[in-house]
């Protein structure tokens, strides 16, 4: 398996794949509360069968080049992922998400993980804008957004239907000079 560091402290961001499954539900069932309470991921993956769907579809847009997924890893146990829930080569766009299970809150994960993933997509696919919509309510990650150099641009009030419930979102953004300039994935 080909991974990359996330720092001194062992984390790896990993590829995820669909033979993958059963370690991925494992992961989500260890998270199921803790990340349910923003994200639907729980409401998706249910079983091997919708761990091996989700996985799948990850695996069809990263060979159709519109988006990816990738595993953190501490200890060698999946912990986390960031994705790029959409990516559009021609308009130079994406919209980058992630999630972390109870044990791994608190450490820089997502922000080590997601700084990599943000500067892949501008430097290496040469995307424009990358997106971060998070709920309102969802300090911790609108916290990530502020430390990876975003901007916030709009809230989008009482949005999005969540389990019976509408949240505001917030958009924040880093466009591709203010990244190349400011915020790297060196930290620099």
């Amino acid at each position: 398996m080909y991974a990359t560091s996330l720092g001194a402290d062992g984390a790896q961001l990993c590829p995820l794949q669909p033979w993958q499954a059963e370690e991925f539900l494992a992961h989500v069932d260890r998270g199921r509360e803790f990340i349910g309470r923003f994200n639907g991921l729980p409401d998706v993956v249910t079983d091997v069968a919708s761990a091996r769907e989700f996985l799948t579809a990850y695996a069809g847009k990263e060979a159709a080049d519109a988006g990816l997924i990738r595993g953190i890893r501490l200890d060698g146990t999946l912990v986390g992922a960031v994705i790029l829930r959409r990516m559009d080569v021609t308009q130079a766009t994406a919209e980058a998400g992630c999630w972390l299970e109870p044990a791994a809150v608190g450490r820089g994960l997502v922000t080590r993980a997601a700084r990599l993933l943000i500067d892949w997509a501008i430097r290496e696919r040469g995307i424009h804008r990358v997106e971060w919509w998070v709920s309102a309510g969802n300090a911790p990650s609108i916290a990530v957004a502020r430390r990876l150099g975003m901007s916030k641009e709009a809230v989008l009030r009482e949005s999005y239907l969540y389990r019976g419930e509408r949240h505001d979102e917030e958009i924040w953004s880093v466009l591709a000079s203010d990244w190349v300039e400011g915020t790297r994935a060196d930290g620099v």
